[in-house]
This record gives C-alpha cells, structure tokens and sequence, in this order.
C-alpha cells in the first residue's frame, strides 16, 4: 500500500496543474484535451480521496468515477489526434513524434481504470496502484513539467 499512496499522491499533484493551467488556454482544440484530462484527474482524485481515506468509501460514488475515468481515458487518442500548441498547454512534442507509444500509455489508463474493483475499500485501495502507474508513465514521457 505504501508504493500505492505515494504513486496516487504524486499522480494527484500532476493533474492539479491541469485545473490551474485551463485558464488562459486559447486553442480550441488544447481546451478540449484539457477538459478531459481535468475529468482524468477530478474521477483519480474522487478515486484516490477514498483510497486514502480522505473521503468515506462509496460503492456507488466509486463506480460512477471507475467508468468515467475509463471512459475519459478511452477518448484520450482521439483528442490527441490533431497536434495543437498553446502557451498553457503542457502536451509535449513527443506525443506526435511517438503517436504509437502514446496510445500504447493512454490504453493502459484505460485498462487499469476498467479493471480495478470498487466494490470495497480494500480492492479500491489495491487498484490504485495500478492507475497512479498508468497517469505517472504517461506524464513521465509526454507531459511537459512547468
């Protein structure tokens, strides 16, 4: 659980910045990506305020967050498609130069997010490793630090 904690803490400061970062975006097409990855990040954090026991455990709450992050997770490539630049975007150039590897990383969300349990705290709890892992090695390689 420890590796747990810590991956599900630094995955929620990364997608912070996503909130922050949406005010001032001028490219339509950045503005949609950032809205879905603010939906990535605001289902992680209802996801992850319940792994650790931040808020109380919700079966149904946790259910409503696993299939919208899955469902956000599976339009990723789809709003990546086009490559676009703003000043607040955070999208690195490598998105474009390795597409396949993007993809490959965005599936992988959309895996982990599908596949991990809600239906207790303790299955919630063993699952968001699984999700920390995905958004970090996804931000790792394609989302610029600023």
């Amino acid at each position: 659980m420890r590796f747990a904690a810590k991956a599900l803490i630094a995955t929620l400061t990364l997608t912070a910045g996503i909130a922050l970062a949406k005010e001032g975006v001028q490219d339509p097409t950045v503005k949609i990506r950032m809205d879905l990855m603010g939906t990535v990040g605001q289902n992680t954090k209802i996801l992850g305020d319940m792994a650790g026991d931040k808020a109380p455990f919700d079966a149904a709450a946790a259910e409503a967050a696993k299939t919208a992050l899955a469902a956000a997770a599976a339009q990723i490539p789809a709003v990546f498609e086009t490559e676009a630049d703003d000043p607040v975007s955070e999208a690195r150039p490598e998105i474009w130069m390795n597409t396949e590897g993007f993809v490959e990383k965005a599936k992988g969300l959309e895996t982990a997010a599908g596949a991990i349990d809600v239906s207790s705290l303790a299955s919630l709890q063993a699952g968001m490793g699984a999700i920390a892992g995905a958004c970090k090695a996804c931000h790792s390689d394609f989302r610029a630090k600023k």
